[in-house]
């Protein structure tokens, strides 16, 4: 089927590696497990495709010039993500013009702001006028809906590194919209069925009102309520409140065992004003939003024992990524979705090494083929050896530092590993599954 095609929501699910969540989208898949252990049926892998499914790659050199723009978050709500985000795409366009074989890449980078301000808007008109093939971002799921139309419309590939609303699986995007985040019907189950197997009988929630928050939440309270839990209060706020006194009281009034908080960085305010409540600290749980450090913003211990989710795998287990990106950014303290971006950039790439063209929809036909959703691919982990079985004629499969990518018919990863989080006595976060 062409990637120009939009099917149906439904995902395959992957395999479990051992002490990792690592899911496929299904709609409760995780509901009544534990999150040490989930078993994929055996006849659930991504299906290989026949001839028909996927593009030839033509063996020869290549002289390709390509430019990408970037989207992402150098200022508002989720301005923490901007500096590994980015330090992941210039490190991939290190890595691919160091390679030599045939592509040069420029980066042009830019601010997605928040849904406060145009600045998204801005951002993209800018990038568009200086002819990007692709435009990487934006990180919030509601900036995003801000300008999909605005970049797909222009024929341009839009990947967000990450994005989680579920709206975006079967948005009408021509084909053109990619995301290495997986949906946050995943992050929901995860998140969900870990405060029930912690214990808690019920649940309050403190939600921002947008497509992220109010899809993430669903999810957490539908698996919440399927383990036996039952939520007690929802509370919304909107992007640009600076007071959540009264979403505060609220929720407390409700006495929940626990309490999620699905939010960008108003986590910083709402957290000292809850613990400052009378609530505990470590029945607090957060989400890939605000799953960050804190020990430079709270009071020691203030969420010592509180959990979080985010997805991706462990930055501790990727070898010398971190290392090289810390020589991209020398002041980087959080790695969220730093190697989401990376092998964002690393399959723009390697679409359009596969198809010896830079423009964006050629670009989107060979998306998912490059990572192994179509055409049966070698295996293949880093750009130099995926770029050189390319020039010799060959199908490859990417699995890149964010995990095993292969993409379904909607451009949505079709397994991702959810990691789960708890935060220390000095406010910082470790992985804990």
């Amino acid at each position: 089927m062409s990637v120009f095609a939009k099917a149906s929501a439904s995902r395959s699910v992957r395999t479990l590696v051992t002490g990792v969540a690592l899911v496929g989208v299904s709609a409760l898949l995780l509901t009544g497990c534990s999150n040490d252990a989930v078993t994929a049926p055996s006849d659930s892998a991504a299906p290989s495709a026949d001839a028909a499914d996927f593009n030839t790659v033509e063996a020869g050199d290549r002289d390709l010039t390509l430019k990408i723009g970037t989207a992402l978050p150098q200022s508002g709500g989720l301005a923490f993500l901007g500096p590994p985000e980015e330090a992941g795409v210039q490190l991939a366009v290190n890595d691919i013009n160091a390679a030599g074989l045939g592509i040069t890449v420029e980066a042009i980078f830019r601010d997605s702001g928040d849904t406060t301000t145009d600045t998204a808007t801005v951002s993209v008109t800018d990038l568009l006028s200086q002819d990007v093939s692709a435009i990487v971002g934006a990180a919030s799921s509601g900036v995003s809906k801000t300008i999909i139309d605005q970049i797909t419309g222009a024929g341009v590939v839009q990947f967000s590194p990450a994005n989680t609303s579920d709206a975006f699986t079967t948005y009408d995007d021509n084909g053109l919209y990619w995301r290495t985040a997986p949906s946050d019907v995943l992050q929901g189950e995860v998140l969900g069925t870990q405060i029930a197997d912690d214990g808690n009988a019920t649940l309050g929630l403190i939600v921002l009102n947008d497509a992220y928050g109010t899809g993430l939440a669903k999810y957490t309270s539908d698996a919440f309520t399927a383990a036996g839990g039952e939520v007690v209060a929802e509370v919304l706020f909107n992007e640009g409140d600076s007071n959540f006194a009264s979403q505060i009281a609220e929720v407390t009034a409700a006495d929940p065992d626990a309490i999620a908080l699905v939010t960008f960085d108003q986590a910083k305010v709402i957290v000292p004003a809850l613990v400052g409540s009378g609530f505990p600290g470590d029945k607090l749980y957060f989400v890939d939003g605000n799953v960050a450090d804190y020990s430079a913003d709270f009071a020691a211990g203030l969420i010592e024992g509180s959990k979080g989710t985010l997805p991706g795998l462990d930055t501790a287990s990727l070898g010398d990524f971190t290392t090289r990106l810390l020589e991209v950014d020398p002041t980087l303290t959080d790695y969220s979705y730093a190697a989401e971006s990376y092998d964002a950039v690393i399959l723009i790439a390697l679409a359009a090494y596969a198809g010896n063209d830079v423009s964006g929809e050629p670009i989107a036909s060979y998306l998912r083929q490059v990572s192994g959703g179509t055409g049966d691919g070698t295996k293949v982990t880093d750009f130099a050896e995926a770029a050189a079985a390319l020039k010799a004629g060959d199908q490859v499969d990417y699995d890149g530092f964010s995990g095993p990518i292969t993409f379904d018919e909607n451009g949505d990863p079709t397994g991702a590993s959810i990691g789960i989080y708890e935060f220390d006595a000095g406010n910082k976060y470790t992985r804990i599954n």
